[in-house]
C-alpha cells in the first residue's frame, strides 16, 4: 500500500472509530442520538421535494437503504482525505473530524425526543477518533522513516530526506555494485550496511536509508495498528446495534400481546371480491407485503407500557388513555386501503388491510372540541406530525386508532403500539404510526410536517386505478387484463379499459366488501399479434370519472390513466 494510501486508512479506521463508539454510547441515551440516525434523520428533514419523490419513484421502499448507502460512501471519501491531510497539514484532518462532531451533535440535539445527552454519543465518538488519527499517523511518521541515512559524508541524521527517500524508493531504479565500489564512492566513508548493497542511479552522493528491510517491516506494523482500530470501530459498532437492538426492540412484548376480540368485528369478505387472477394483488395485503413510507430511519420502539394518548388543544377538557384504557373501551373492525401520496399513476404504494381499533370520533367527542377547531394535529412518537381534518375524523367513517392488522398486533415498523386509519385521506394528513397525541386546532394555527414543505393541507384520495396484468409478452388469443381501482370513502362504480385509442371497453367488477376498499377488476381482451398499449380509468361511487389530466404527486397526489405497453406474439 503507498503511503497516500496508508494515510487513508488512518482516517477511514478513526472515522468508523467514531461511529463504532458513538453506536456503543447511544445505547443507554436512545436510538435516534447516534451520529448515523441523527444526519439521515436531518437529511430526510431538509431533501427538496423533487429529490425526495425521485427517491421514492426510483427505488421505492429501499429509499431508506439508498440513503445509507449514499451517507457510506460521501463519509468513505471524506475520511480517507481526513487521513491524507491530517499528514501533509495538520491538524486539518483533526478539525474536519471536529465539524462533523460538532454537525452530528447539533442534528441528535434538533430531534424532537433530545435532550442534552444526546449530543454525547457524537462527541465521545469523534473524540476518540481524533485521538486514534493523530496516533495512526505519528506511528506512520514515526515507523515509516529510519532516522538516519547514508550519503556522500557518511551516517547523517535526516528524518525529512529519509522518508521522502522511502516513499520514493519503488520508483528509483538500482544498480547492484560490489562492496569496494560501493565504498570508493562513499568518498571512504563507512560502507553501506548489508551484503547485497545497491547505489542509487541518481548517484553514490543521493541519500538513502541504510536498511531497505526495515521499511518493509515497519510498514507492517503501521498496518497492525490500522487493522487494531478497525477491528475495534467493527466491535463497537456490532455491539452497539447489537446491546441496542436487545434493550430497546419491543418485537417481544408485541408477540406476547393478545388483541381482544373486536366488539363489532368486520363481515367475512366475500370470496368474490378476490378474482384470483394470476399476478393480480390479492384483495387483502399481507403485512410482509404492505408498503412503508415514512420519515423514520430507525423504526421507533414504543412499549405499550409506556405508551400513552393525549388529547388537547382546543377541547373541554385534555383526555390522556394508555393501552389498558383502550382494553376496556368497545373495539371494531373495518377494511381500509391506505395509499401514500407519492404513490405514482400505476404505482404500488396502496395496500388493503383489516384494522382493528377503536373510533376515533368517540375519542374526540369525548375530550369536547370546541366549535370552531377544524384540524386534528396528530404527533407520533419521533416527532412526525399530520393535520387531518377535524370533520373527516368525525363525520361517520371508520376513522379509527388502530392497534391490530389482519388479525395480529400492529407491526412494530406499521406503528405498534396504536396508529391512525383515517379511509379517504393520503397518508401524509393522516396515518402517523406510533401515534402519542391528537391536538385539536386549526389549520391557520398550525401546520403539519409535509404542509410545511408545500404539500396540501387536507389531501383527499383521487379515484385510481392500476394495471397488474399481464406484463412482458403475451400470445396472440385470449388475454385477461386485470388490476385494481380506488375511490376509499366513495367506492368504485365502474372501470374501463381501452386497447390502442379504441373505444372504453366495460371491465367485470369484483365484488366490493367496502365502499373504503379497493376492488379488482379484470377485462378479457382478444390480442392480435403486435404492440398494443393498454389503459384504464375508474368511476367513482359518484360518478366522477377518473381524470385524464396527467399531475405529479406534489402537492396532493399524481393522477392521469395507467398504462401498459403489451407485446403480442
Amino acid at each position: 500500500m503507498a503511503g497516500s494510501g496508508l494515510r487513508a486508512a488512518c482516517g477511514i479506521v478513526s472515522a468508523g472509530l467514531a461511529l463504532g463508539v458513538a453506536e456503543l454510547v447511544s445505547v443507554p441515551v436512545g436510538a435516534g442520538s447516534a451520529p448515523w440516525a441523527a444526519i439521515g434523520a436531518t437529511v430526510v428533514d431538509h431533501t427538496p421535494d423533487g429529490v425526495r419523490e425521485w427517491a421514492i419513484d426510483t427505488f421505492g421502499t429501499d429509499d431508506k437503504m439508498m440513503l445509507y448507502l449514499l451517507m457510506g460512501v460521501v463519509a468513505l471519501i471524506v475520511a480517507a482525505l481526513v487521513g491524507v491531510v491530517e499528514r501533509t497539514a495538520r491538524p486539518i484532518g483533526s478539525v474536519v473530524l471536529g465539524v462533523f462532531g460538532i454537525g452530528a451533535a447539533w442534528a441528535a440535539l434538533e430531534r424532537p425526543a433530545a435532550n442534552w445527552t444526546w449530543a454525547l454519543p457524537s462527541v465521545v465518538g469523534v473524540a476518540l477518533a481524533i485521538v486514534s488519527l493523530r496516533w495512526l499517523i505519528r506511528r506512520y511518521e514515526a515507523f515509516g522513516a529510519p532516522a538516519m541515512v547514508r550519503g556522500g559524508g557518511g551516517a547523517v541524521p535526516d528524518p525529512a530526506k529519509a522518508t521522502a527517500a522511502q516513499e520514493d524508493r519503488a520508483h528509483a531504479p538500482e544498480i547492484p555494485i560490489e562492496r569496494g565500489a560501493a565504498e570508493a564512492g562513499s568518498g571512504g566513508g563507512a560502507p553501506f550496511e548489508g551484503d547485497d548493497a545497491r547505489l542509487s542511479a541518481r548517484g553514490a552522493a543521493w541519500p538513502r536509508v541504510v536498511k531497505p528491510d526495515v521499511a518493509r517491516v515497519d510498514r507492517r506494523q503501521v498496518m497492525r495498528g490500522i487493522v487494531g482500530v478497525g477491528v475495534l470501530a467493527v466491535a463497537a459498532g456490532i455491539a452497539g446495534r447489537v446491546l441496542g437492538a436487545s434493550a430497546r426492540s419491543v418485537a417481544g412484548e408485541r408477540a406476547a400481546v393478545r388483541l381482544p376480540p373486536p366488539n363489532v368485528p368486520v363481515p367475512p369478505v366475500d370470496p368474490a371480491a378476490d378474482l384470483r387472477v394470476p399476478g393480480l394483488a390479492s384483495y387483502l395485503t399481507p403485512n410482509s407485503d404492505f408498503y412503508r413510507i415514512d420519515t423514520a430511519l430507525t423504526v421507533p420502539q414504543v412499549s405499550k407500557e409506556t405508551w400513552s394518548l393525549r388529547i388537547h388543544g382546543m377541547v373541554d377538557r385534555e383526555i390522556r388513555l394508555d393501552y389498558a384504557d383502550l382494553a376496556r373501551r368497545p373495539s371494531v373492525e373495518r377494511l381500509v386501503t391506505l395509499t401514500c401520496v407519492s404513490n405514482p399513476v400505476g404505482g404500488d404504494l396502496i395496500g388493503n388491510a383489516s384494522w382493528l381499533g377503536y373510533r376515533l370520533d368517540a375519542l374526540i367527542a369525548e375530550a369536547g372540541p370546541h366549535p370552531d377547531a377544524d384540524m386534528v394535529l396528530s404527533r407520533s412518537a419521533d416527532g412526525f406530525t399530520a393535520g387531518s381534518p377535524l370533520a373527516a375524523l368525525t363525520d361517520g367513517r371508520d376513522a379509527l386508532l388502530a392497534v391490530g392488522m389482519n388479525g395480529e398486533p400492529l407491526p412494530v415498523e406499521h406503528g405498534y403500539p396504536a396508529r391512525l386509519v383515517v379511509p379517504g385521506l393520503y397518508g401524509y394528513v393522516s396515518a402517523t404510526k406510533w401515534v402519542t397525541e391528537l391536538e385539536i386546532t386549526r389549520f391557520d394555527r398550525a401546520q403539519a410536517y409535509w404542509t410545511r414543505r408545500g404539500w396540501s393541507e387536507r389531501g383527499p384520495i383521487k379515484t385510481g386505478t392500476r394495471i397488474d396484468t399481464p406484463r412482458g409478452a403475451v400470445r396472440a388469443g385470449k388475454v385477461t387484463i386485470a388490476g385494481v381501482a380506488w375511490a376509499q370513502h366513495r367506492g368504485i362504480d365502474a372501470v374501463e379499459v381501452q386497447i390502442d385509442n379504441g373505444p372504453w371497453q366495460p371491465a367485470r367488477l369484483a365484488a366490493e366488501p367496502s365502499v373504503d376498499t379497493w376492488r379488482q377488476w379484470s377485462y378479457d381482451w382478444d390480442a392480435s399479434a403486435g404492440t398494443h398499449t393498454v389503459r384504464a380509468r375508474a368511476t367513482d361511487g359518484t360518478g366522477t370519472v377518473q381524470t385524464a389530466e396527467v399531475a405529479d404527486v406534489i402537492p396532493d397526489g399524481a393522477s392521469g390513466y395507467p398504462s401498459r405497453t403489451i407485446r403480442v406474439g
